[in-house]
């Protein structure tokens, strides 16, 4: 199970720095583009931020135990 964190953790955590980076470019972009997706763009970062610290804590709870 360990390894599964190993692989697990990079990979939220470029989840939630791509969309911030997309985000960031839909905000500053303006136009339709920016309308229609930069809101949506940070509340998906806002929840994969969360799924990211849900699986930090379990990794931590599974090395602990």
């Amino acid at each position: 199970m360990t390894h599964l964190f190993d692989f697990l953790i990079p990979i939220v955590l470029g989840a939630v720095l791509i969309t911030l980076c997309i985000g960031i470019f839909a905000l500053f972009k303006g136009g339709d583009f920016g309308r229609s997706y930069s809101n949506k763009l940070m509340r998906l970062r806002v929840a994969l931020q969360f799924l990211a610290v849900l699986v930090l804590v379990a990794a931590f709870w599974w090395k602990s135990h």
